[in-house]
């Protein structure tokens, strides 16, 4: 009979739920070789002997951290954080996770030298990498390449495009894009204004710029004028910078789509300041739903991304792709939450 003070090992583990101790391996390893029932009777028994991996053993024998690493893009912000507020809301989701799936998460910045990977997977310190943010996609897609070349497990969250180096998680940004036109199209405006990048140095702004031009000529509208369409990064001075821009060409608009709700929020202070009403004068959508979003002056209608489910699924990836079981690039559905911004909150 084992000791009240000594510790469960894995052959305890396979004694009470009556399989091997292979079997037992791969239920910790969350092998899908195991049916239900049996890493049912596995995790009861994990569960009845308080049994605890010993995480510097296994690792020597696969060969694996035990660890995911987590990587920020640096994103022009107003405090020293430089990290997008968006992200911060995934990077709770993806925390824990990583903490239900037995997971170490190391969080820090991208390196964007030749050889940024070496110091996490090639290095044992993680077993893949999680990308988050990637500012000019084409200068950014050769980094991305040299990952595939070094056989570096990773996932990111951006676009899904179909020459893409690796898997992305992302949202339907056309059909973001798409409910934001509709939505200003109801609202009766007839002239919308787009802030934010619209070509393919920036894939994610580009397709929402079409899902809302797709949706205003549907509409009957004319779609989204050249001449009302100012570029900006996302954050809220880049914004605030746009919509100066756009009042500067004295060309009438009474609605405008922001690529991310930080252009929005800044564009929305320049208008006022200008002594342009929202709504009444201009209605305002952005993108994200970030907490902000809620609490602007009006608050601020805008496309909302389900960051928890984008954060479970960057992880179940990136596990699945280190197990070497098929992974693919998902799209997730975009919803409207309609505030006070576009006059219909």
């Amino acid at each position: 009979m084992r000791s009240k003070k000594s510790r469960a090992t894995s052959v305890d583990i396979a004694h009470r739920a009556g399989v091997s101790q292979a079997t037992v391996s791969r239920v910790l390893r969350g092998s899908p070789l195991v049916n239900p029932e049996t890493r049912r009777r596995v995790l009861e028994a994990v569960e009845a002997l308080n049994y605890k991996v010993d995480r510097r053993a296994s690792a020597l024998r696969t060969q694996r951290a035990g660890t995911l690493a987590l990587l920020l893009f640096e994103d022009p912000t107003p405090d020293d954080s430089h990290i997008n507020p968006f992200f911060l809301s995934m990077l709770g989701s993806i925390t824990r996770a990583c903490a239900r799936h037995g997971h170490d998460l190391l969080v820090s910045f991208q390196q964007l030298s030749d050889d940024w990977h070496a110091d996490y997977e090639d290095s044992m310190k993680a077993d893949g990498l999680i990308l988050l943010g990637y500012g000019d996609y084409l200068a950014y897609r050769s980094k991305l390449e040299r990952l595939v070349q070094q056989g570096t497990h990773f996932v990111r969250w951006g676009p899904v495009l179909p020459d893409q180096p690796g898997v992305s998680i992302g949202c339907d940004n056309v059909q973001g894009g798409h409910l934001a036109g509709a939505h200003l199209a109801r609202q009766g405006r007839k002239r919308v204004a787009f802030l934010g990048g619209a070509s393919s140095h920036c894939p994610e702004f580009l397709a929402r710029y079409r899902g809302c031009d797709a949706a205003l000529r549907e509409a009957g509208l004319p779609g989204l004028h050249p001449d009302l369409q100012v570029d900006a990064e996302s954050s809220e001075e880049a914004g605030h910078a746009a919509a100066v821009t756009l009042m500067e060409r004295g060309l009438p608009f009474d609605a405008v789509f922001a690529a991310s709700d930080l252009i929005a929020i800044g564009a929305m202070r320049a208008l006022a300041e200008h002594g342009r009403h929202v709504p009444w004068d201009v209605a305002v959508v952005g993108f994200d739903d970030i907490p902000m979003a809620r609490f602007a002056n009006p608050p601020l209608t805008t496309v909302y991304q389900d960051t928890s489910r984008a954060g479970e699924l960057l992880v179940e990836t990136l596990l699945r792709q280190i197990r070497d079981e098929p992974v693919q690039s998902t799209m997730l559905p975009a919803t409207l939450v309609v505030r006070k911004s576009s006059g219909a909150g």
